[in-house]
């Protein structure tokens, strides 16, 4: 992939053992099975999908919290594998991240002040004015006030508690951020201030965002481009408008059809809507990981395994039928 990449991912595999006693009767499950993905500087990267498709993993194997089990990772000229060896200071001021629950990712016992102070002094930042002076900028770039360094977690509310998160994971200046569905724990009328709060920051300090959700809106509203993960596999990948306007794999128009529009037809969402529940990654289904479940399949799904096809600029999908021209959305009424 191009240097200019931050984020280089090429035939990353997260697989694990589970289950069986004395060795014997276990199992692999493969969390993550051959994934090639990038993320330029300061873009936005939506990465959708159901619970379970390895999302959360794909995200810890970038932080360098997982070790993979195959394939490569590079994050801002830094290798990231089973036999890489990541200078971790460098990777901490490279990649961070924002977590999805905002009450277990503080720790309760610390003060804001010392939450955004750690980081800083275990990076090298041994100035007592330096480190307050940037607590105190960053408490401001997040919408808080200077009083708040001095109260715990406790004492916040759920969306002022994702502020300190965010706060947290820019305190070092990452060029990277994933968003690991920040915004879902929230209540509805939270959601909008700190997504805007998102996109604010990120044309500020030039970041680039890998945006986990299942809410597509979110994504459609906060993406550059949009990757769609189904078993641990990306099945579709483009831009945002080419997604959400020209779907191309069966799996990304049943996402899209679940978006609530009181303007579709019940007739077209039906015929979209996958069958049935997400398999496990443990024993995944034969050939296309969506047959059991995808309106389009025929016998050649079942016997051989589709591979990312270019569908048009930019725009790529892991189906056999992909070259079908989908249903268009229904025009929204005059």
């Amino acid at each position: 992939m191009a240097d200019e990449n931050l984020l280089a991912i090429e035939g990353l595999a997260v697989h694990y053992t589970v289950g069986g006693r004395l060795g014997m009767g276990k199992r692999l499950l493969k969390a993550v099975d051959g994934i090639d993905l990038a993320v330029e500087p300061g873009e936005c990267l939506g990465l959708v999908g159901e619970s379970g498709c390895g999302k959360s993993t794909l995200a810890l194997a970038i932080m360098g919290l997982v070790a993979p089990t195959a394939g490569r990772i590079r994050v801002g000229g830094q290798d990231i594998g089973r036999d890489a060896r990541p200078d971790r200071s460098v990777l901490a001021k490279t990649v961070q991240m924002v977590f999805q629950d905002p009450y277990a990712s503080l720790n309760p016992r610390q003060t804001v002040r010392r939450t955004l102070a750690d980081p800083l002094r275990l990076h090298g930042v041994s100035d007592k004015a330096e480190v307050e002076a940037r607590v105190a900028d960053m408490l401001a770039k997040v919408g808080l006030r200077p009083e708040h360094a001095d109260r715990y977690p406790h004492e916040f509310s759920g969306g002022q508690r994702q502020r300190i998160g965010i706060a947290r994971a820019l305190i070092l200046r990452p060029r990277l951020v994933i968003c690991d569905e920040p915004v879902s724990a929230l209540d509805v009328s939270i959601r909008a201030q700190i997504i805007n709060l998102l996109l604010a920051l990120k044309d500020e300090m030039g970041l680039a965002y890998i945006m986990i959700s299942h809410d597509l809106g979110v994504v459609e509203h906060m993406s550059d481009r949009v990757a769609v993960m189904y078993l641990g596999r990306i099945v579709e990948r483009g831009g945002w408008r080419e997604i959400f306007e020209d779907p191309r794999h069966p799996y990304t128009r049943a996402l899209i059809a679940a978006i609530p529009d009181p303007f579709r037809r019940d007739e077209k969402a039906a015929r979209d809507k996958a069958k049935g529940e997400i398999a496990s990654a443990i024993d995944p289904p034969a050939g296309c990981h969506f047959h059991p479940r995808c309106p389009l399949k025929q016998d050649r799904c079942v016997a051989r395994s589709p591979t990312l096809g270019r569908v048009g600029e930019g725009h790529w999908a892991a189906c056999h039928f992909a070259d079908r021209a989908p249903a268009r959305p229904d025009p929204v009424p005059a």
